[in-house]
Parts: structure tokens; sequence; C-alpha cells
């Protein structure tokens, strides 16, 4: 899962526009191991208005209707329910929905959203969609640890994608109550990460410095799927984008039966078992939600990591198998 914000003006940060605390970049981005486009979503919005605090109007941008609704319209109704939803169940993301009402409750200036189609060519909404599934992808291959606000690292550990999530140490200091979050938010000195965060980051450098990044695995554009969270902000009559993904993986492609055709050369390391396996397979996410589809079928060579039991006819269900090139 990745996320991001980023300004529509350049050089805004650093002093340049008043209303924008943040470094010289105008963007910031991050994401886990763990997540769903919700968290994802909720992280850039939340973000953007730390980013961009002050007396002047701030507004924000995103393709997600889930972020702007839960910032604006039914957080209303789960204040009054006690944060009931209206099937009487805990609402869902809790943490990052409260601290985007505080955030926007403590705004001198007023705060706007503003809805922007996904993929449809906005520049800001284009770039913060790049940002967001560029860090989820790393986080995938443990190029980069997981940055999140403390309220979105809460939100994921209580919810049903938490299992397996990498949580780096400074993090889990500060959710065992051995450290205070504001050591997790980063200076502009530092582009945006704590000496914490760095520390802990330097101590696991050496062993992942032989792990790629996800855009350097990837050949092709369709090969980085492009559903991240990531949101645009502006202030001063300020404007953002906020965006997040939680499918940064493999190939994105849906070639058809005639098409699947078995890799030329084994995989490195292993050797034929002489099985053969037939039958479609659909690639997820699909070629048609990338920016790049040119609605042609997409050429992909690689191998489906199988972990699972085979019945006497030789039957096996693949969900979610891992494409590995």
């Amino acid at each position: 899962m990745g996320w991001a914000w980023a300004d529509h003006a350049k050089d805004a940060g650093d002093g340049g526009e008043p209303g924008h605390e943040h470094d010289s970049r105008g963007y910031d981005a991050g994401g886990a191991t763990n997540g769903t486009n919700q968290i994802g979503e909720l992280c850039a919005v939340l973000e953007a208005l730390r980013a961009h605090p002050g007396p002047q109007k701030l507004i924000i941008e995103s393709d997600s209707q889930y972020a702007i609704n839960c910032s604006t319209k039914w957080v209303k109704g789960w204040k009054r329910n006690g944060w009931k939803n209206s099937q009487k169940k805990p609402v869902k993301n809790r943490e990052l929905i409260q601290a985007i009402d505080e955030a926007i409750s403590n705004r001198p200036g007023p705060v706007e959203f503003k809805w922007v189609k996904g993929h449809a060519g906005n520049a800001g909404n284009e770039l913060v969609d790049e940002l967001a599934r560029t860090y989820a992808g790393d986080c995938r291959s443990g190029a980069q640890d997981g940055y999140l606000p403390i309220e979105g690292w809460r939100s994921l550990l209580n919810s049903e994608y938490s299992r397996g999530t990498d949580v780096p140490p400074d993090v889990q200091l500060v959710l065992d109550g051995k450290a205070d979050a504001s050591g997790l938010r980063g200076t502009h000195a530092n582009d945006g990460k704590s000496d914490a965060r760095r520390d802990a980051a330097s101590r696991t450098a050496a062993t992942r410095a032989s792990k790629p990044k996800l855009t350097d695995l990837l050949a092709e554009p369709e090969g980085v799927p492009d559903d991240l969270g990531a949101a645009k902000a502006d202030a001063s009559d300020t404007t953002g984008a906020a965006k997040a993904d939680t499918r940064a993986a493999s190939s994105a492609a849906e070639p058809s039966a005639a098409q699947q055709t078995a890799p030329q050369a084994a995989m490195p390391g292993l050797t034929p078992s002489g099985l053969k396996v037939s039958g479609e397979v659909r690639f997820s996410p699909a070629p048609k939600t990338s920016p790049f589809y040119n609605g042609e079928a997409m050429h992909v060579h690689g191998w489906i990591a199988v972990d699972g039991f085979v019945d006497g006819d030789g039957n096996l269900t693949l969900t979610a198998a891992d494409f590995l090139r």
C-alpha cells in the first residue's frame, strides 16, 4: 500500500509560499508492506493537511470519494453515534478519520475537497499516483521501510490486513508506548524523515542493499499497477492531491488463453520438474487499469509461485499467487 501528496505549485515549500510547512520538494510519499486503498487514501489526506497548516485556504484534490466523504460528511454521523456505523459496528480506520477531523477542526484556515477523476490526464493526480505506486512497490521489495503517520499504523494494525505487516523499529517503540510519535515526523533538513527513522534505516541498509526497487525490476510501464493512494495540495489558495495503493505487485496483464505460453527458460536456480500446468490464468490488476495501456495484449515472461494442495485429478485453485520475474 502506498500514499502520496504533492503541491500544484513548484518551489512552494521551505518558505517559498505561505502555508506550505514542508521541504522544497513539494511532495511526500510513504507506504507499508500491508494495507488497503482506503488506509492509503486517508494517510495521504492527513499528511497533506499536516504539511499545509495556517490561515490560508487549502484545497485538497483527490480521486477518492471514500476519503472525501470520510473527511466531510460521514464523520459527522459517526461522531454522533459514538463511532459506530449504520450497522452498529465500529467504524473502520477510525484512528485516521479522527486525526483528519482534528486537523481540519484545528486548522485556522478553511479546508475544501475537490474530487478529480483518476487516470484522466490530471497532472497532479498522475504525479501522486506514480509516487504512491513507487513507494508501495519499494515496500514490497524491501527497498524502503514502511512510512505512515502513527494513526495510519494503528488503523492498519487494527484491521484484518495486519498479519505479517513489517513495522519499522522506531514505529514499534511508539506503538509500545516507549517513544513519542513526534519523533517520527521529519524536518526540512532531513527530507521528511526523523533522525530515529534514519538510524533505523541505516541498521538495515546493509542487508537490503542488494534488493532492487520495483521500478528496476519491471521493464514495461504496464508492470506497475496504478490504483494507489494520493492527494494534491495547494496552500495560499492551496490546492493539492492525495492517492493510495494496495496492489504494488508484479505484472498488470490479462492475456487470453491462446497467448499464454510456458516460459522459454527455467527460473534461475531451478530445474524443470517434468510436470505441466494448463488452464487460463487471470492477472490482477488488469492491463486496462494502466494509463499506459494501448489496447493490445501485453507479453509477459515469468514464473507463478504455487503453494497449495493438488487433488487426485491434478487440480489446484490459485488465488492471488505471486508472479515472479
